[in-house]
């Protein structure tokens, strides 16, 4: 099934309802059972389900007073572009964080995420 508007807008409200709740289950059911995600071009993706559930425990016990927002750029039958911004509290140490960023993602037919690369950029104060 092709990409959609509708769909990859869906995709990123239950991502964004997800990371605010702190849901790490919640984040890692959004991905095929071997998705990738990809947080930056500098690392390896990670690889299957169980390690983005991984990655998304150690996030829903770090970040606090989370908001996060989205933007949709471009959709092809393939894949959606949106830019998204979020902030959060890293505790410990309390860092305030927001984050500018770009994903490129593709849906499965079961419209679970068969990849996700992401670049950002990031901003801090205490």
């Amino acid at each position: 099934m092709p990409m959609t508007r509708g769909s990859f807008s869906a995709w990123l409200e239950k991502y964004g309802r997800a990371w605010e709740n702190r849901d790490a289950q919640a984040a890692a059911e959004l991905y095929a059972e071997d998705g990738t995600y990809q947080v930056t071009p500098f690392v390896e993706p990670m690889r299957g389900r169980a390690a983005i559930l991984d990655y998304w425990t150690h996030v829903a016990q770090t970040e606090e007073q989370v908001q996060f927002s989205y933007e949709i750029l471009a959709v092809t039958s393939e894949q959606g572009i949106a830019r998204w911004r979020a902030s959060f509290v890293i505790a410990p140490p309390g860092l305030t964080t927001k984050l500018d960023g770009i994903f490129v993602i593709s849906l499965d037919d079961n419209g679970k995420c068969a990849w996700l690369r992401e670049w950002w950029h990031k901003r801090q104060t205490e």
